[in-house]
């Protein structure tokens, strides 16, 4: 594992069959929250590590 890499963290696993169509949707939600933080997150770290590397590794 690298520096800017953190491990996985899962909430516990629920059975999609026992939620109901509105426990669904805000799970829908709330994993689109997620995946918006997370793409956000990757442009940071990817922008650091291009500023690392011009500044360490200039040719």
């Amino acid at each position: 594992m690298t520096f800017d890499e953190e491990p996985i963290r899962t909430a516990l696993k629920r059975s999609l069959d026992d939620m109901s169509i509105q426990d669904l949707k805000e799970r829908i939600e709330t994993l689109k929250g997620e995946i918006s933080a997370c793409e956000a997150m990757i442009v940071k770290k990817e922008a650091t590590r291009k500023a690392a590397e011009a500044a360490f590794f200039k040719s």
